[in-house]
């Protein structure tokens, strides 16, 4: 195609093999793949405290004990109670035991008989419920003994030595612990436009403001399908693993984290900006409606522009990945215009 231009008159780009990758760009929180807070079932004052700020605890552990004292009292009632109601079911038994012989020799009536062992019922009820509320109070007891749910880290304490815990509606955090820091995970947020390119197992690299120049890497382990919306913006979490085994990574930092959607190796690809370029004098080729899956380039040869019909595959905001057409590596490619000062309008003088 010639336009009365020089072949100079465009600016090209060189057709070669290289890589390719198409990347999502988000950020997130670092934190803990599991994050437990330690609260209190009751109300009581700390009296001691075992745990502190960055201390590994183990299942079961002890981390603060409150004040039991109202608590063992209660238990000791309910012993107390037990005692006296078992004496006066054993006596019952006894007395419904003599009616009921009684009863067979005529000394007693019915009626004598059916009260006996209303009694004794009784007395079996009333041992049932003090044992339940001895049970309920020494659960309620052992919960004055506050315990690590799992293996991690301590990462916050929240509660001080004689402060006074109230169990409410809302129970109250006395420690966040931090399972097994050296698994770390990234909670990022996806635009719904761009979610759908996004897949379990992806790769996924990340940098934080700790330590600039260090690029960690990881991969996507889950795209929860809930919707988070924001001023009518809907993004979705996505969970990117973050292994840390050299402790570096710190819950609540800050993550700029970089998802590899697609890529391809030593593919022979082409610049974006030549899809879009189209000569001046080529404007019934930009009317023309190409075949579905396929974009029109302008090449170099012998002097002139040349329209090339290509299909494409992986593309990214640099590069296209050329999967059919007529192009070879180094061929040169239209991706604009040169424009010359000296050649410009508002550059001429005029006599």
């Amino acid at each position: 195609m010639r336009d009365g231009r020089s072949a100079n008159a465009f600016q090209t780009a060189a057709i070669g093999y290289g890589d390719i990758s198409k990347i999502i760009s988000t950020s997130g929180t670092v934190d803990p793949v599991v994050l437990v807070n330690v609260g209190t079932q009751v109300s009581g004052t700390v009296n001691k405290l075992y745990a502190n700020f960055n201390d590994p605890v183990r299942v079961g552990e002890v981390l603060l004990t409150l004040d039991p004292t109202l608590f063992k009292a209660q238990v000791a009632v309910d012993n107390a109670d037990l005692k006296s109601d078992e004496a006066n079911l054993l006596l019952a038994e006894k007395t419904a035991a003599r009616i009921r012989q009684l009863y067979k020799q005529d000394y007693e009536t019915q009626q004598d008989l059916d009260q006996a062992v209303e009694a004794q019922d009784a007395a079996e009820d009333a041992v049932k419920a003090v044992q339940a509320q001895l049970l309920h109070d020494e659960t309620t007891l052992s919960y004055t003994v506050i315990r690590s749910p799992v293996n991690g880290t301590v990462i916050d304490r929240e509660v001080e030595l004689g402060q006074t815990v109230a169990a409410s509606l809302q129970t109250p955090t006395l420690f966040l612990i931090g399972a097994n820091l050296a698994d770390m995970q990234i909670d990022t947020y996806v635009s719904e436009a761009d979610v759908g390119r996004v897949r379990p197992g992806q790769l996924a690299q990340f940098t934080v403001y700790a330590y600039p120049g260090h690029t960690f890497s990881g991969q996507v382990v889950q795209v929860r399908q809930a919707p988070i919306t924001v001023q009518n913006v809907v993004t979705y979490d996505v969970i990117v693993s973050a292994p840390n085994p050299t402790g570096l990574l710190l819950p609540g930092m800050t993550a700029d984290v970089t998802i590899t959607t697609a890529s391809t190796r030593h593919v022979l690809r082409l610049p974006r900006t030549a899809l879009a370029f189209t000569p001046p004098a080529a404007a019934l080729y930009s009317a023309a409606v190409l075949p579905a899956g396929h974009k029109r380039v302008w090449v170099l040869r012998q002097g002139d522009l040349v329209p090339v019909l290509v299909s494409l595959g992986v593309t990214n905001d640099q590069y296209a990945e050329i999967t059919g057409g007529a192009l070879s590596a180094g061929e040169r490619v239209a991706v604009g215009m040169k424009f010359s000062v000296e050649a410009s309008p508002s550059s001429e003088r005029h006599p």
